[in-house]
């Protein structure tokens, strides 16, 4: 029976190559067989069998440009998000918008909740008091891929 057991734990788990040992144990036992996990153990690693790991998923091939050095106010903004939490365990976060050249922090916006919205709104009060950048630069964050930032920034 044993010598039985071995092929068809082979077979098994050629069939179905995400199953360890012990998923493997459940299989034989629906068949009728009266088989012991540690017995399946032991046959799982005399074999060489083992679960197979996952390839990793290719990451984007394009390599990333160097930012352009910036030489005056106002060419580059920069936003962010920064997270943290309170002593209470409620998440927030602080969204920063930074002028690159001058390092001067333009907005500091504290909330549980920013939209793309409100990102639209705080841009434009700062606006009406200084010029508009060049280029921002932001992460692929949800708030600033929203359609409300793309209809902010024009056409």
């Amino acid at each position: 029976m044993r010598p039985c057991l071995k092929t068809r734990l082979r077979v098994l788990a050629l069939e179905r190559p995400r199953f360890g040992y012990r998923r493997l144990h459940v299989l034989p036992k629906r068949e009728g067989q009266t088989v012991n996990h540690k017995w399946i153990y032991r046959i799982y690693r005399a074999e060489g069998l083992a679960v197979r790991c996952k390839a990793r998923k290719k990451l984007a091939a394009g390599e990333r440009g160097q930012k352009q050095p910036v030489s005056a106010a106002n060419q580059r903004w920069s936003m962010n998000f920064m997270p943290d939490q309170l002593a209470s365990g409620q998440r927030f976060r602080v969204l920063n918008v930074v002028d690159d050249f001058t390092r001067e922090c333009l907005v500091t916006y504290v909330g549980t909740s920013i939209t793309g919205a409100d990102i639209a709104r705080l841009l434009t009060t700062v606006l009406a008091e200084r010029a508009q950048p060049a280029m921002i630069v932001t992460n692929n964050g949800p708030e600033f891929i929203s359609k409300a930032l793309g209809q902010w920034a024009g056409p």
